[in-house]
């Protein structure tokens, strides 16, 4: 498949907005395209730091500013694109067998990441030659 980026798009979140502030929900299925299996959190990350550096084999995430703002390059091989993150209403979804690196964290950034599966180490590409050399033979 040589243009894997496209399918990385964003969900808007449900929000419930009053005087007391903002209600952002997700419903397992429902706003997102996969079951949760996991969740968890990026925070405290120290001036320009860089997170990620690796893409998945078969596990889908969705990608969420809960607090601040970072940017996210994602990278299918073949295609290459940069996104800013500043909403916490907006997450991003990340297939398979796409690159992430991710910078440019904003003072008290906290990124929150719903993944598809449990951690499995042998899902991961964490060489970028190794990925780049799999998906252009794949094709």
């Amino acid at each position: 498949m040589l243009n894997r980026i496209n399918q990385c798009r964003f969900f808007l979140l449900p929000q419930i907005t009053d005087a007391r502030g903002d209600l952002t929900f997700i419903e397992n299925s429902v706003h997102i395209p996969f079951d949760i299996k996991r969740v968890y959190f990026l925070s405290k990350i120290p001036f320009n730091a860089e997170r990620g550096g690796h893409a998945h084999k078969a596990l889908h995430q969705i990608i969420i500013p809960i607090s601040g703002s970072f940017t996210i390059h994602i990278d299918d091989g073949f295609n290459k694109k940069s996104i800013h993150l500043d909403r916490d209403d907006q997450g991003l979804y990340i297939c398979p067998f796409i690159w992430r690196e991710m910078d440019s964290f904003s003072e008290g950034a906290v990124c929150l990441v719903l993944a598809s599966d449990f951690y499995n180490e042998e899902d991961y590409f964490r060489d970028y030659h190794a990925f780049i050399n799999f998906v252009q033979d794949e094709k």
